[in-house]
């Protein structure tokens, strides 16, 4: 028997620490209190590498909703269920990530799962989030292998432990910045208005551009694709309501422009943002406040793109095509 393989590195564990603001213990969207996060990985090798990713805040449900915000940075994607997340400012699902042309059927997934969870036993209609990033140079996404099973797996097995990274869900068959990406994550404990929250970010890492780690560009092997997109969940138990959690939105979108991201015509770039204190539960901030939040939320989405891409693992997929790791040698050189 082959011993295990190593852990790939994360970013702080080479020495990569963005930003002044201390990350929470796991440096996980799971720090945040109330929030859990599962997968589902779909691979046949070599044809498919995909996958559904869950984040999935305690209690939400139709009649329960968290106050919630959206933002896209370049809308050539899809979000399903944006449009009544900005009207209302409010999220009643779980956020499911998945691939482009298998997200139709996760989101009739998701409506099923949540018809059956108590207290949505009268719900007449919902609407279910779901957002996608195109995996089709490493899969084959015409298959749309991503089904029923694999939604209810993610969103069962959804935990607030340590949350995997790379190749796993819906990064299983991602590409970001010329490497092989993925799921990545990270979180921050910023004090604002004399109070601690906790501000987490999970992002599926899919998106052009040339890599750049704290000022330093590097070059990647894979393809240098105008195409390419990057969905962003971010959350809070700070209290906000649902047009400053658009502005928290809006600053996890900037974030990726400190990665490299090159925000082509092909790239689509969302984020999702909630708290998980419902209105009236603490007393709300000001806006003169939030600027540590803004900080919290810039430096944990740029340290989740280096994440995702350091977690993964080189890739052979759908027509032989190969994508290579970050190599984090090569990183700490390029440092140095």
């Amino acid at each position: 028997m082959s011993p295990p393989a190593r852990p790939r590195p994360r970013a702080r564990d080479l020495g990569i620490v963005v930003g002044p603001t201390p990350t929470g213990p796991l440096n996980a969207l799971t720090d945040v209190p109330g929030v859990h996060v599962g997968h589902a990985t779909v691979r046949t090798r070599p044809d498919v590498h995909s996958g559904v990713t869950a984040v999935v805040p305690d209690g939400v449900r139709p009649g329960a909703p968290v106050p919630a915000g959206v933002f896209v940075g370049n809308g050539y994607g899809k979000l399903i269920g944006s449009t009544q997340l900005a009207e209302l400012g409010e999220l009643e699902t779980p956020v499911l990530l998945t691939s482009t042309l298998s997200a139709f059927r996760v989101a009739d997934a998701l409506v099923g799962w949540v018809l059956e969870q108590p207290g949505c036993e009268n719900v007449l209609s919902l609407n279910p989030v779901v957002g996608e990033c195109n995996d089709g140079y490493l899969s084959d996404i015409r298959s749309r292998p991503v089904r029923e099973e694999h939604v209810r797996a993610a969103l069962d097995g959804a935990s607030a432990g340590p949350v995997p990274e790379g190749c796993v869900g819906a990064g299983t068959g991602t590409v970001a910045l010329g490497f092989k990406a993925g799921i990545g994550t990270s979180s921050r404990t910023p004090e604002a208005a004399g109070r601690s929250f906790t501000v987490g970010a999970l992002v599926q890492a899919n998106f052009g551009g040339t890599l750049r780690v704290l000022g330093h560009t590097l070059d990647g092997g894979g393809p240098a694709s105008e195409t390419g997109s990057c969905m962003i969940v971010v959350a809070t138990d700070a209290p906000l309501d649902a047009r400053q959690l658009t502005r928290v939105a809006r600053r996890a979108v900037f974030a990726l422009a400190r990665t490299g991201a090159a925000y082509s015509h092909g790239s689509g770039d969302y984020a999702v943002a909630f708290t998980t204190t419902r209105p009236g539960a603490a007393p709300p901030l000001a806006d003169a406040g939030l600027s540590p939040l803004f900080e919290a939320v810039l430096d944990a989405v740029e340290e989740a793109v280096l994440n995702s891409l350091l977690a993964a693992t080189t890739t052979t997929g759908h027509a032989g095509r190969t994508v290579p790791a970050l190599p984090a040698d090569r990183l700490l050189a390029d440092r140095t």
